[in-house]
Order: C-alpha cells, then sequence, then structure tokens
C-alpha cells in the first residue's frame, strides 16, 4: 500500500529523474534504520548455483544500480543477490535524454539508455566501501564495451573489466545482448561469440590462478534469437564451459505495446511485455543446454506466479528490474515465498 502512493508521485516526474529520487530515498531509509517500512520479511530459501550459496534465488536485476552507488540499501530490501553495472573501461555518458520512457498501460519498461556509467574504477570505489559484499552478500557485476571501442575490439573491453572486478565479484556477467550500443549484439553470432568467450575463459583461469579463487561467469543474451541462435549459443556455452547464462536482456520487439504512449520509442522494451518472449527463450535454452549450465530466468516478472513460471521453465535463480519499478520491494518476499513453496515441493 505504501509503495503505491509512493509510485503515483514518481510516475508524476520523469521516469530517469524519479529513479534518481527513488535510489537516494532507499539509501536514506537504510542509512536512517527504516527500510523496513518498505520491504516485508523474506522467506529464505537456499539454493547453490555456479558454486555459490545464496540465501533465496531472487536477484536484482543488472541496470538499476549502473555504478554500485546503492548497494547497502538495496540489499536490506531482501534480495538474494545483486548485480550492478553494465560497467565498462571509460566513464560515457550514454545516449542523449530522454532516454527511459514508462508504459504503464502495459507494465512495460523502453530504455535506451546505452550503457551509461561512471566507469569501472568507480564502481570498484563503491563495491569496497559497501558492507553487503564483506558481510558474504553474493554480487554480480555486469560488465560491457565502451560505445567508442570497436567491435572487432571488443574483446579487449571485456577482458579490462574481468581484470578489474574480478577480486571484487561473487560472479561477473558478460553483457552482449543489449540493443542499445550499436552492433553489440553482433557478438551474439557464431565465430564473434567463440572467439569472445574463448579469451575470457581463458582470462578467467589465469585470474582464479593469480587471486587464489575461481569467480564464475555467466552470459547475458537476447530474447530476439531464432532456434539456430538459441542452439549455437547452448553450444558456445557448453564448449568452453561457462558457469551460467542469463535469459534474457530486453526486446526490440514492439508486440503488445504498439498502440500505448511511448511505444514507439526506440531502445530495448522490457517488464510484463517481454515475458512469453524471454521465457520462451529460456525454455529452448534450457533443452539445449541439459542441464549443463545453470540459467538466471529474467524478463517480466510482476508477481510470484511469473517467476515460478520461468523455474518451471529451467531457471536455477530469477531476476527483475521492470517489476520492481511497478511493484515495489514486495515483489521481493513475493517472488521468495512462491520460489520457497516450488522448491520446497520438488525436493
Amino acid at each position: 500500500m505504501l509503495y503505491s502512493l509512493i509510485r503515483q508521485f514518481f510516475f508524476a516526474l520523469d521516469a530517469e529523474t524519479a529513479h534518481g529520487i527513488g535510489m537516494k530515498g532507499i539509501d536514506l531509509l537504510q542509512s536512517a534504520g527504516l527500510a523496513g517500512l518498505l520491504a516485508r520479511p523474506v522467506e529464505a530459501c537456499p539454493v547453490e548455483v555456479m558454486g555459490l550459496k545464496f540465501p533465496n534465488p531472487v536477484g536484482l536485476a543488472a541496470g538499476l544500480d549502473k555504478n554500485g552507488d546503492h548497494i547497502d540499501g538495496l540489499a536490506k530490501l531482501g534480495f538474494g543477490f545483486i548485480e550492478i553495472g553494465t560497467i565498462t573501461p571509460r566513464p560515457q555518458d550514454g545516449n542523449p535524454k530522454p532516454r527511459l520512457f514508462r508504459i504503464p498501460e502495459a507494465q512495460g519498461i523502453i530504455n535506451r539508455m546505452g550503457f551509461n556509467n561512471a566507469g569501472v574504477d568507480r564502481l570498484l570505489e563503491n563495491v569496497r566501501a559497501a558492507e553487503f559484499p564483506k558481510k558474504g552478500g553474493i554480487l554480480g557485476i555486469n560488465i560491457g564495451k565502451n560505445a567508442t571501442t570497436p567491435i572487432d575490439k571488443a574483446a579487449d573491453d571485456y577482458l579490462i573489466c574481468l581484470d578489474k572486478v574480478y577480486d571484487a565479484a561473487s560472479y561477473v556477467t558478460v553483457n552482449i545482448s543489449s540493443p542499445n550500443t550499436k552492433n553489440l549484439r553482433e557478438l551474439q553470432k557464431d565465430e564473434a561469440l567463440d572467439d569472445l568467450l574463448s579469451q575470457l575463459k581463458a582470462r578467467q583461469q589465469q585470474l582464479a590462478e593469480r587471486h587464489g579463487k575461481y569467480v564464475p561467469m555467466a552470459l547475458k543474451i537476447a530474447p530476439d534469437l531464432d532456434d539456430a541462435q538459441i542452439a549455437a549459443i547452448a553450444d558456445a556455452l557448453r564448449r568452453h564451459r561457462f558457469d551460467a547464462v542469463i535469459a534474457t536482456n530486453t526486446t526490440l520487439s514492439r508486440e503488445g505495446v504498439d498502440r500505448f504512449p511511448n511505444g514507439d520509442e526506440a531502445g530495448g522494451l522490457s517488464g510484463a511485455p517481454v515475458f512469453r518472449k524471454s521465457t520462451e527463450v529460456q525454455r529452448k535454452l534450457a533443452a539445449a543446454l541439459a542441464g549443463e549450465v545453470p540459467i538466471i530466468g529474467v524478463g517480466g516478472i510482476l508477481n510470484g506466479d511469473d517467476a515460478v513460471e520461468k523455474i518451471r521453465a529451467g531457471a536455477s535463480l530469477v531476476q527483475f528490474y521492470s517489476g520492481f519499478i511497478y511493484r515495489g520491494p514486495e515483489l521481493v518476499s513475493e517472488v521468495a515465498a512462491s520460489l520457497a513453496e516450488i522448491l520446497r515441493k520438488s525436493v
């Protein structure tokens, strides 16, 4: 009830302005010890994925906290894990504003942010200052390439980021699926994907030896894939022994929103309209992987039943972002309770 009132205020503002105010509000409540005003107790439901022990399978997707400015405030809301980023080697402004658009009629969001972030070094400063990872919280760091880096040099940017974040991350996500960086999705294709994964996996092994610990890597893919592309990605993930795959990022489709205000804005569409598409890709990916690589299901989770469907489609963990904007912190406890029930029944 409280969040529904707060949301009315936020939805009267520009979406990106509201986001900034909302994140500062979460920090303020956390520092004042009042996070419980928004968050309900979250049911424990421990799961082990990627060799990591999660207190519950409910995660915050990358994009909400790009620079890791709000890790501790978000952690107080009960997430089993938090993913920050996408981060790039050098700071960049991203695309011109406005670049974030709500579609409340469909519970959707379109963004064309363009990896706006303060750079990997700034993110690491924030991670070092946060209590959540120091206390054993699972923190994913999502890495990408700078917009000015040519696509044939993209691997260099990913390797720079991997080198820098490796020791600070619980796991690292390789984002090759944002539609808002020119040609980025070309890295999902055959030889380009094979080359990138090969370089990343080799560097991961070197870093594991250097740091004396193994930090898993996940690949984040798009929902706009045909069956042949899904099969090829699954094959590459198995061959390169990647630790997980996140399915999926935002979609370029406008199905279900094209008749609404903001529905024709350029960028990636998330929220309820992407649920079916992302879940179908996830289901096909799960069949192709046959349990060899765990899946983190993301895309359109607005309630507990949505999350349950992701698990039934083969996911081991779930994440959301747009659902958090529409439903608020209560979504964390709702999804955790729904997944705890279904996972207990499956034991």
